[in-house]
C-alpha cells in the first residue's frame, strides 16, 4: 500500500490533535519487539493517532521510522522521547486530514 507523505499542514493538524494525549505504547530497553508492534497495531486501529514513549538509549528518528514502517503508519512528529504515529483506520476513519 503506497501512501503519500504527510504535508506540513497535515502534520500540524495531527500535532494539535495529539497535544492532550498520553503515550499509549512504551518502548523499553529491548527496543522494537513483536509485543510492541502488536500493541502499536491495536492502539492505531482503535485511536488512529498514538504517542509512543521511547527509552533513553534509543535513536529517536531511526526507531520512529522503524515503528512506522512495521505498522504501516506515518510519523507525524518526533519530539524528546515521544514519537507521534498516525495511521487511519481501515474501516470508518475518524480523523480527517486537511489537504
Amino acid at each position: 500500500m503506497s501512501r503519500m507523505a504527510l504535508t506540513g499542514k497535515q502534520r500540524h493538524h495531527l500535532r494539535a490533535l495529539a497535544h492532550h494525549l498520553d503515550p499509549l505504547v512504551r518502548l523499553g530497553k529491548e527496543g522494537v519487539s513483536e509485543g510492541v508492534l502488536s500493541a502499536l497495531d491495536i492502539a492505531l486501529e482503535k485511536h488512529e493517532l498514538v504517542k509512543v514513549k521511547l527509552a533513553d538509549t534509543e535513536d529517536r528518528e531511526e526507531v520512529g521510522a522503524s515503528l512506522a514502517k512495521s505498522s504501516g503508519a506515518q510519523v507525524a512528529q518526533v519530539i524528546g522521547r515521544i514519537v507521534l504515529v498516525y495511521r487511519p483506520r481501515k474501516k470508518d476513519p475518524k480523523i480527517r486530514l486537511p489537504r
